[in-house]
């Protein structure tokens, strides 16, 4: 068996500025004002660290800084739920994942499932939203709410798996599907191959630089996909 652990966002859909928009009303709620700058886009950093960050450049005091970022996580995937027709209607699946998606599922040699930045309530709204989440073993996932610590996520993904399936997973026979540096980095400290999809602000010579095991434009060729899943990793 091989784990296959997919990114969301910007591997398999793009939710525009709602995110953005998200941080903005949680952060104006809890803190009580607005704020001046939001986080970057597209880089993968884990929800935990982004709301933290978030908190630092816009002067919150370094004393308040775990308190607020606590309240503000605690809210965030309620208040992205409150935006699912929003999701629906102005979310955009990216181009291949459906096949993509439903390929893997149909193998079954293959488990997929996520490793996310997004907490698990907010992966969830995201992938519900868009149509995706029944090809998708959500349960056994790893997510930001589980660990802020991305490649730690791997090995949660990696034990709940084997908790339902049996098993041993380890980098032999796990890969992440993901678009973004972080997605790289989770891979190669977490213990999982990488395949790289340069769908997202990331250049495909980024990341190869990077240390992605392969690299592919989009999810549109979905034969080639399976056959990186299933190559064996380099000795």
């Amino acid at each position: 068996m091989i784990l296959v652990l997919w990114d969301i966002d910007r591997t398999l859909l793009y939710t525009g500025d709602i995110d953005r928009r998200v941080y903005k009303e949680t952060f104006t709620s809890v803190v009580g004002r607005p704020p001046t700058a939001l986080p970057a886009r597209g880089t993968g950093v884990t929800m935990p660290l982004a709301v933290r960050e978030l908190l630092r450049v816009n002067q919150v005091p370094e004393q308040q800084v775990e308190t607020l970022a606590s309240r503000i996580v605690a809210e965030l995937p309620e208040r992205l739920a409150g935006y699912q027709e929003l999701l629906a209607n102005d979310g955009t699946v990216m181009p291949g994942a459906v096949d993509a998606l439903a390929a893997v599922q149909q193998a079954e040699h293959l488990i997929p499932t996520v490793v996310t930045g997004n907490l698990r309530g907010s992966a969830e709204t995201k992938l519900a939203a868009l149509s995706l989440i029944g090809y998708l073993d959500t349960a056994i996932g790893g997510y930001a709410s589980d660990d802020p610590h991305r490649p730690a996520l791997v090995r949660i993904a990696q034990g709940r798996a084997t908790a339902k399936h049996g098993g041993r997973f380890t980098r032999d026979n796990t890969v992440i599907v993901g678009d973004s540096l972080e997605d790289v980095r989770t891979g190669l400290e977490g213990g999982a191959r990488v395949i790289a999809v340069a769908s997202g602000t990331t250049t495909e010579q980024q990341l190869r630089a990077a240390g992605a095991d392969h690299v592919l434009p989009d999810l549109t060729a979905t034969a080639v996909l399976l056959r990186l899943i299933d190559q064996a990793p380099a000795a």
